[in-house]
């Protein structure tokens, strides 16, 4: 038909325009499947932003959601105009000339790129067209998407395609309303009102010429030109705007030359109301399956997914409950303690002076005021004590006051915070996991980020390291001073760390008494014995994944570590020596209701049934034992029906910066640390600071909470019996030791009757190593 056409000219036009009309075509109705999906009217007429997905307890409660759209929608008389000239000015000026698709700036721009000017073509409309239906995402590609050249040139005109739909369905306000409500500002901040209340605390119909050309600046790469982190390149790429607001006469030669000027001006102090406490664990979840989304192409804030996590909707309750009630007693005591006394020591216990000026140089704001001022000291010092309307967090409630960030910073540095964590060892599954006090105030999770001192919870891996090497729990060492030489890079060191209570009793003792006790100076001859390198192996192991530092101290917990890492590695100990890859999720189910993805704990096989079996024995001397570190327990009622049983260990690291509290019940193993975010503030004596007195009180009133409750699943009982025949001895009772009004120690050599033992406290002193570690 076409050789009709006698102009060959002519000719080849026609058969040129025929087959784009047919490759249009194709794309339109997906031919084979060969260009993906593309929205049709429907779609244009009901936009779909994002679906959210759900996530779930494992009993089936829902915990939250995940949704990308961080916004609150806006109407378009709620934006100021200052926003819509300098997007227009910036993204297409033309907008206002064209039906969706700006031919003439696209054949310019293709003039201006092969002349070596690379700029982009893309209009309001278009850009509209990729956010709200992500017609470049891979859900939305057919087979020709391995075809790169092929590939552009579909997604281009896909964009096309679409851009003509919306001008045709909608007026170019209510284009600008739904491209202001759907563009992206990073960080998961989506939607104009989120981002001006995030950089400027004010909503969108407030914004200033020079804070709409930042705003509009950072679209053009969110990170790159993100005013926190980069705010030189912010502050050039906003008057890049403000230089095209002008020469489009949106703004006026005089306006231009005083907001260029201006510095970046952001106001960081809006906090978003929409955390829950159940945010740490949200967060924990979306982090545990960010690798799995990635390696199977889902987006977990749109893709609407169900996940089903381990966690336990009950004992989460308590454990949050429990945390509540005895991190609101501890914070009273430590006000108490300090009273109006600066907190903030050094390990001499002087104040440190510099320590308000230091905290405001990690802030993210800082950079920006210091650029501001031109590192002028004085006035960046000013500016932070400006005061300013805000709310903090305190245990009565969230509290309205007026603070500057200085005093913003020495409120929130004497605020004690926390880590949990739960593991049911035989199945894998974590079943609880309480990341701080309150994630709105506080989004460090301590149980998974933050790392810390572990103090004499770490001794059970030298015990552990000794028991598979030889030794039983009957073996005796007699506390008395030690010393032990060694090299630390290169250079000889001597290590000659004190007893709790700088005492040494000269007694013999059993590793099981010693252990139970927390006898420093038996942890050091045993350390000495089978070799710290060889403690280290064991603590990794065991679940230790952090780096150990391989020295004589180790064993008193020198190095820091996480609460994940210690739950999951003493979950090794009641899992008969099989070291778990615990799990958070269970299951993923998409959209229309299929399993896609089941989730199974990996064990590994570490430590003989019998070692692991005589470990659950020794820490059962933590109650046992005369002076047991774990005895402030008996003052919990709750836990001795049925003839229970709980092990554990108590830790507290130098100057009672940490405290940790281990506990295992025949079912459980659950983590706590207790703390300030800021090691140089912290208690000061081992009445208010050790971890007896902070970590395991809420481990207590969790456990009392979780027996009260038939429908928990959880019950008294004894620890399970030998796994195996068990070879070593282990049966050796501890002498009763008598203790009058005198500093004199009497001995009784009569066995221990464990039912009666005494609510014994058991003196602290953080100063016992010069590494910076100390007994419980």
């Amino acid at each position: 038909m076409f050789r009709e056409i006698k102009n060959r000219f002519l000719r080849y036009t026609v058969i040129l325009i025929y087959f784009v009309i047919i490759f249009f075509c194709a794309i339109e109705i997906n031919f084979l499947g060969l260009f993906g999906y593309s929205p049709d009217m429907h779609d244009i007429r009901n936009p779909v932003l994002s679906i959210a997905s759900e996530v779930y307890y494992s009993d089936g409660k829902l915990i939250g959601r995940y949704y990308k759209e961080n916004r609150s929608p806006v109407d378009f008389k709620s934006i100021s105009p200052n926003l819509i000239n300098a997007l227009v000015a910036t993204e297409d000026v033309r907008f206002y000339k064209h039906g969706g698709v700006d031919f003439y700036s696209f054949f310019t721009s293709m003039l201006s790129t092969a002349k070596g000017d690379k700029r982009g073509a893309s209009t309001i409309t278009q850009q509209l067209a990729k956010n709200l239906f992500e017609t470049r995402k891979r859900k939305s590609q057919g087979v020709a998407r391995h075809i790169p050249i092929l590939r552009t040139i579909v997604f281009k005109c896909k964009e096309w395609l679409t851009a003509y739909k919306i001008e045709h369905v909608y007026s170019k306000q209510e284009i600008l309303t739904l491209y202001f409500n759907t563009v992206p500002f990073g960080n998961n901040t989506f939607g104009i009102k989120a981002a001006s209340l995030k950089y400027f605390n004010k909503t969108p119909d407030k914004v200033t010429p020079d804070q709409a050309a930042l705003l509009i600046g950072m679209l053009k790469a969110t990170s790159t030109y993100n005013p926190i982190k980069n705010p030189d390149k912010s502050l050039d790429r906003r008057n890049t705007v403000l230089g095209q607001m002008q020469k489009y006469n949106y703004i006026t030669r005089a306006e231009y030359e005083s907001d260029t000027k201006e510095p970046l001006n952001l106001d960081l102090s809006y906090v978003e109301d929409e955390s829950q406490g159940d945010s740490y664990l949200r967060s924990a979840v979306a982090k545990w399956l960010d690798k799995w989304c990635k390696e199977n192409n889902y987006d977990l804030y749109t893709d609407g997914l169900k996940i089903y996590t381990t966690i336990d909707s009950r004992l989460q309750q308590y454990a949050e409950e429990a945390v509540t009630e005895k991190m609101k007693m501890l914070q009273r005591r430590f006000y108490d303690l300090w009273g109006s006394r600066i907190p903030w020591r050094d390990l001499d216990g002087n104040i440190i002076p510099d320590f308000v000026s230091k905290s405001e140089q990690r802030l993210p704001i800082y950079r920006s005021v210091q650029l501001k001022f031109h590192g002028d000291t004085n006035q960046i010092k000013k500016f932070f004590e400006v005061k300013h309307k805000m709310k903090v967090f305190s245990w009565k409630g969230d509290r309205d006051t007026l603070f500057s960030t200085e005093d913003s910073i020495k409120y929130y540095a004497r605020i004690l915070n926390t880590g949990m964590m739960t593991i049911r060892p035989s199945t894998g599954e974590i079943k609880v996991w309480v990341g701080g006090i309150d994630n709105r105030y506080f989004k460090y999770d301590h149980v998974f980020q933050a790392k810390r001192q572990a103090g004499s919870t770490f001794k059970p891996f030298a015990y552990v390291t000794a028991i598979d090497n030889g030794f039983t729990p009957c073996d005796k060492f007699t506390d008395k001073p030690v010393s032990i030489s060694f090299m630390d890079n290169g250079k000889p060191e001597v290590w000659a760390p004190q007893n709790a209570d700088f005492h040494f009793s000269y007694m013999d003792m059993s590793l099981r008494w010693a252990m139970g006790k927390s006898v420093n100076s038996i942890t050091a001859q045993l350390t000495e014995k089978v070799g710290w390198d060889k403690i280290v192996d064991y603590a990794h192991k065991c679940g230790i994944e952090s780096p150990l530092k391989s020295v004589p101290s180790v064993s008193l917990g020198t190095n820091d570590v996480s609460v994940y890492e210690m739950t999951r590695a003493y979950s090794t100990f009641l899992n008969r020596g099989n070291r778990i890859d615990p799990i958070l999720v269970s299951k993923v189910i998409d959209q229309d209701g299929d399993v896609v993805a089941e989730f199974k704990p990996k064990d590994t096989k570490v430590l003989s049934d019998e070692t692991a079996w005589l470990m659950l024995y020794m820490f059962r001397g933590g109650m046992e034992e005369p002076g047991g570190t774990s005895q402030a327990l008996w003052e919990y009622p709750g836990l001795w029906k049925k003839d229970n049983q709980i092990g554990g260990k108590t830790g507290t690291s130098s100057k009672y910066v940490d405290g940790w509290y281990m506990g295992i019940t025949k079912d459980l193993v659950t983590g706590v640390w207790v703390g300030c975010d800021d090691r140089s503030v912290h208690f000061t004596s081992s009445e208010t600071g050790e971890g007896s007195h902070t970590a395991l009180p809420i481990f207590a009133r969790f456990m009392e909470k979780v027996y009260a409750d038939p429908k928990s699943g959880y019950t008294y009982g004894l620890f399970p019996k030998p796994w195996t025949k068990i070879t070593k001895e282990y049966n050796c009772p501890s002498p009763r030791i008598d203790t009058d009004s005198t500093t004199v120690d009497t001995v009784n050599l009569a066995p221990v009757d464990t039912s009666s033992l005494p609510k014994s406290k058991v003196e602290e002193n953080p100063d016992n190593t010069p590494p910076q570690a100390q007994d419980r």
